[in-house]
């Protein structure tokens, strides 16, 4: 028998190749910095991805072939999150009158949609006003 790892034989070592040790420690980095996102580098696509770590209606993953354009890519999701939550406003509870569909009481004026105001006696005022 014959061969590298023949009985007998001492231990030869075998030099440990690290893929993309570089673009794994820039990962690391970010993975340490960004407290909402988890990151990862992919060796077969050669490209980071982020995953954010607050909960939505679907996950939310960005990709980038660079750590740096990683970064701005999370910075943009972050700031769209933030738009969406302050673009929907909680709407306010609807009130509703007891008694049924009836004529308000005189003095009290109630909007219409199309933004005029009908006054108690039912005459529309286009400036608000009791007519």
């Amino acid at each position: 028998m014959t061969g590298r790892h023949r009985d007998g034989q001492p231990y030869e070592p075998v030099y440990r190749r690290v893929w993309d040790g570089p673009a794994k420690a820039e990962a690391e980095r970010i993975d340490q910095s960004w407290a909402d996102w988890t990151v990862l580098y992919s060796l077969g696509r050669r490209s980071f991805y982020a995953v954010a770590a607050w909960d939505g209606p679907r996950p939310v993953i960005v990709e980038d072939p660079t750590g740096d354009g990683l970064e701005e890519r999370m910075r943009e999701a972050e700031m769209i999150r933030a738009t969406r939550s302050v673009a929907r406003p909680v709407p306010a509870p609807v009130r509703r009158r007891r008694g049924g569909a009836g004529r308000p009481s005189s003095g009290v004026r109630n909007e219409e949609p199309g933004g005029e105001t009908v006054s108690a006696g039912g005459r529309r005022s286009p400036d608000g006003r009791a007519a």
